[in-house]
């Protein structure tokens, strides 16, 4: 049985486009019941309506507290068919959301950031690693939890900074691996494969034979290091 999700978006919707290529291509066994944004203009929504996946549109603006907007996300969540079974997929979506939500859906809310966590959490990720100076850079794949960017790790992408490049260029190199990763990561939990103990996230045996991809450059063009590895089709 499919896996039930719901994204949250609240901008372009790209991973959310690769979670539906995913699907669509029979690799990742999940079923996305609603794409819940903020913003009534976000092009994640168009992303899933060409899809004929529903959507929702939620303006936090109109809600007098963060714990009412995020109520009302959790009821229409549910009311898509995704309860406290099934998983919630930020996708680049910019809010932080409160104990009302994470109590339902605890430990089944997962987001993508463009850094390698804890480093540079927020919304600037790969402009402040690269205003840092720093070598390397990448992508995580994280359990939400109360704090901002701050929950267990599930899977990380690195890739070299290079010199002279802006926060932009080394973004649109990290993007190409988020579409990787967060897709991997979400066939994990279907196939219940993640277990947290604390702060660690422990990846169980596959039951099925997979050939898994090189520790190292997996992806040669951005000579990326993905850890745990990628498996078969990611």
């Amino acid at each position: 049985m499919a896996m039930p999700i719901a994204v949250l978006v609240s901008g372009g919707g790209s991973n959310l486009q690769s979670i539906i290529d995913r699907i669509e291509a029979g690799m990742l066994d999940a079923e996305i019941k609603v794409v819940v944004s903020n913003r009534a203009d976000a092009f994640g929504l168009t992303r899933a309506r060409n899809h004929n996946i529903p959507t929702r549109v939620l303006l936090h603006t109109e809600f007098p507290s963060r714990e009412a907007f995020d109520e009302e996300m959790v009821r229409a969540i549910r009311e898509s068919g995704v309860n406290e079974t099934g998983v919630v997929a930020m996708a680049g979506f910019m809010r932080i959301v409160t104990p009302v939500f994470l109590e339902t859906f605890r430990g089944r809310v997962v987001n993508i950031h463009p850094a390698l966590l804890p480093s540079f959490p927020g919304v600037h990720g790969q402009a402040d690693a690269v205003n840092y100076g720093v070598k390397i850079s990448g992508c995580t794949v994280h359990f939400v939890d109360e704090q901002m960017d701050h929950g267990p790790v599930i899977i990380q992408a690195a890739v070299p900074c290079l010199t002279g490049e802006d926060g932009d260029a080394l973004g649109a190199r990290i993007l190409g691996l988020e579409h990787r990763i967060y897709p991997q990561a979400l066939q994990w939990l279907a196939e219940g494969r993640l277990e947290m103990r604390g702060r660690f996230v422990h990846l169980k045996p596959a039951s099925r034979n997979l050939a898994l991809q090189p520790v190292a450059d997996v992806d040669t063009d951005t000579q990326a290091l993905v850890w745990p590895p990628l498996e078969e089709g990611f």
